[in-house]
């Protein structure tokens, strides 16, 4: 048997047994109701009312305390001493790398195309309100944290839930979240297979394949599928391996260099084509209240722009919270403050500048997508922006999209491997079967098409969100507290006093 027979047929087995759960299980989740003329999905209504639930609740919190955060991000508040393995900007770039990824790249281009330019407008919206929900859950996330005898810490909703419920409801609020966070956890693992992992890995291989192999290359065939699927696999399985503080010296680095990369290019596109730039916008606003994409209608730009969104900041997932958990500090809310900027990074920024980039170059690749449902491409639409341009950057890009790919697949297997261990026990064994499991999987995603990945992607994203915002919900007055709790502090600190903490512990040493 030949190296292109056992190929092909590892791709007809992983499609035929991925494609026909993608449809089914898409169908029941996204239920929806008329709306105007397009249909509104409730699991998108309830992540948008979410935010806007929190937004108010802590009264534009993601305004007025943006410049605190970057305070905190710079240290001016740190503390000797403080539990954790990471400090505040390690904690960032580590989640920024799970949230900054292909959904910035692929994923603005599928929502652009499907909800046409008016859909970048919801995307920044669905963005700002995430801000307040990603502050509430990873304040939860710090403060039910476990600490572990190796020093090694765990949080995230598979933690706060059940804690934070037993002590504001007692055993029965215990019982409660102990089933939520069961619930949170089997999504986290499916949400990371099929968008933190299978997803990165289809499409930058769609990259590598677009630029370096042809219509009729090796890296076009299930041959270089396979490939490609396996030098991936093997560097993801040695960087798991040193675990959160691995992930953290890798991505700590990746992320802005690999951002800023992305970022500076977008502009070159933009600055090369400035007198474009205010039809652009003009569009993107226009294109919100009277969309052209081919779902049609307002209503169908708003779906597609928060869906997208969604995918891009994870913002009300409970993912952010396992990795900012990790952080060395002694006011969890401080936490909370630093991760209100993954949502502005991920999509109000990066996101904005992808979507500003294929409407200002308005590849031909993304008319014809736009025209024909069934043609919607992910990354190459993008990657065919810069070509207008910059002929030579798709290259460039491939290299970009590489980073993207990789730090995000790391990132989700560290949130995988805590969401395993709550379930399955902390134990070595336990572990490395989970790390060997993750990355096999990586294969796979080479070989699946992009609407199959959406799907089920979108899928475990939006059921995951129901489980854990029912806990925000039901813990932000605790929120509220340790908020509270930080600006006392920072306005002490400000003043030149000790910590309450500090003041309360010559008397604590007296008793």
């Amino acid at each position: 048997m030949s190296l292109e027979s056992v190929t092909n047929s590892i791709d007809d087995a992983v499609s035929d047994f991925f494609e026909p759960v993608a449809e089914h299980v898409g169908d029941f989740v996204f239920y929806a109701v008329p709306v105007g003329d397009t249909e509104l999905p409730l699991i998108v209504a309830w992540l948008v009312i979410a935010g806007l639930i929190f937004t108010t609740w802590f009264g534009l919190i993601q305004v007025r305390k943006f410049k605190l955060a970057f305070d905190v991000v710079r240290g001016k508040y740190d503390e000797e001493g403080s539990a954790g393995e990471v400090n505040h900007f390690q904690a960032l770039t580590a989640a920024v790398s799970g949230t900054v990824g292909l959904g910035n790249i692929a994923g603005v281009a599928v929502a652009v195309s499907i909800g046409g330019p008016g859909a970048t407008f919801w995307m920044i919206l669905c963005g700002l309100l995430g801000m307040a929900t990603k502050f509430v859950e990873v304040t939860l996330g710090v403060k039910y944290r476990e600490e572990h005898e190796d020093g090694t810490v765990s949080g995230g909703p598979m933690h706060y839930l059940p804690k934070g419920f037993a002590e504001r409801f007692g055993s029965g609020g215990a019982k409660f979240g102990k089933v939520l966070a069961v619930l949170a956890s089997i999504m986290i693992l499916f949400f990371g297979l099929f968008g933190g992992n299978l997803f990165q890995t289809n499409q930058s291989y769609a990259q590598v394949a677009s630029s370096f192999g042809g219509e009729d290359g090796f890296m076009a065939s299930s041959a270089g599928a396979v490939l490609f699927g396996l030098v991936v696999a093997s560097l993801v399985g040695l960087v798991l391996l040193g675990g959160i503080r691995s992930i953290a010296s890798v991505t700590s680095r990746l992320v802005p260099a690999m951002a800023g990369l992305y970022i500076v290019a977008c502009i070159v596109v933009i600055v090369g084509n400035i007198s474009a730039v205010p039809d652009a916008i003009q569009g993107i606003i226009d294109g919100a209240f009277q969309a052209d994409g081919v779902t049609g209608g307002v209503i169908g730009a708003l779906i597609v722009g928060f869906q997208r969104a969604a995918f891009s900041n994870e913002a009300g997932l409970g993912s952010a919270p396992i990795a900012h958990s990790a952080v060395k500090t002694k006011h969890p809310a401080s936490e909370g403050l630093v991760a209100l900027l993954e949502p502005f990074i991920d999509t109000v920024i990066i996101c904005t500048m992808t979507a500003l980039t294929i409407a200002i170059a308005n590849p031909p690749s993304w008319a014809e997508a736009r025209e024909n449902p069934d043609s919607v491409g992910g990354v190459t639409i993008t990657s065919d922006a810069f070509a207008t341009v910059l002929p030579w950057f798709p290259d460039v890009l491939t290299v970009a999209v590489l980073l993207f790919a990789f730090s995000t697949i790391l990132t989700w297997g560290y949130y995988g491997l805590k969401a395993w261990s709550y379930l399955f026990g902390k134990s070595k064994a336990s572990e490395t079967i989970f790390k060997a499991l993750w990355s096999l999987f990586v294969v796979a995603g080479s070989l699946l098409s992009l609407d199959t990945l959406i799907s089920l992607a979108d899928s475990a994203l939006f059921t995951l969100s129901v489980f854990n915002i029912i806990g925000l919900y039901l813990l932000a007055p605790v929120v509220k507290r340790e908020l509270n709790s930080f600006l006392e502090f920072v306005k002490r600190r400000k003043a030149g006093l000790p910590d309450v903490a500090e003041e309360a512990e010559p008397a604590k040493s007296l008793d």
